[in-house]
């Protein structure tokens, strides 16, 4: 488990963390974001499979996209109301950033559904840590924040993503489309209920500072 001697912020989001005996989900406080930038600097996407397009592009270099990254993650932060938030979350791994992965709720007071979005440093793929930061991101989901369901989406061609999600007990939910490069590509959707994620919760994953998170993101906690 990284570090976590810093004054808390007087933001409760930024606050937030998960920790699996892997990794730790912190919230992406300025600090994190400055010394994840040499990570997103290697990012840029050279070959298939294509990513999505992202205000964060993925197929540009030079200092333009670092900082359209930065504006991108600085908006979501600040657009966090009860109808629509995304937290944003630095992955350290052995006290390093290396990722991010984000949660986010539309409606969540009505529906209850979450959607996530993660990228990880490329020396690092295929030693299980998206399985892991998925993992995390559904204890917060499921037993931080009382999330009915959990979605995501992948290109049909990103094995390793859609691998992740049928690893972790996500179900086919159909297909969509989204653009990538300029261009379309189709997507497969996964869902999870929480009936399902309850049927493989693991003990072993420890959450921070959730509480004093919900009344920002318009939650009322369960009796």
């Amino acid at each position: 488990m990284p570090s976590t001697a810093s004054s808390p912020s007087a933001y409760p989001p930024l606050n937030v963390q998960v920790h699996t005996p892997r990794l730790s989900l912190l919230g992406a406080t300025d600090e994190l974001l400055t010394r994840l930038l040499p990570t997103v600097r290697k990012g840029v996407a050279t070959e298939p499979p294509w990513p999505f397009d992202d205000p964060m592009s993925l197929y540009q270099e030079g200092p333009e996209r670092e900082w359209a990254w930065l504006r991108a993650v600085w908006s979501g932060r600040g657009r966090v109301t009860a109808g629509f938030w995304r937290l944003y979350f630095v992955v350290v791994v052995d006290d390093e950033p290396v990722g991010m992965q984000d949660l986010i709720g539309t409606d969540f007071a009505a529906f209850g559904t979450v959607d996530s979005f993660s990228w990880l440093s490329p020396g690092l793929r295929g030693r299980g840590l998206g399985r892991e930061m998925r993992q995390a991101v559904l204890h917060l989901a499921f037993d931080g924040l009382g999330a009915r369901e959990a979605n995501s989406d992948a290109f049909v061609d990103n094995h390793a993503s859609n691998r992740v999600s049928e690893a972790v007990g996500y179900l086919p939910n159909g297909v969509t489309w989204a653009t990538r490069r300029g261009e379309s590509a189709e997507l497969n959707r996964w869902r999870i209920t929480r009936d399902q994620w309850s049927k493989r919760r693991r003990d072993d994953i420890e959450l921070v500072a959730v509480a004093e998170c919900l009344p920002v993101l318009g939650i009322v906690p369960s009796p």
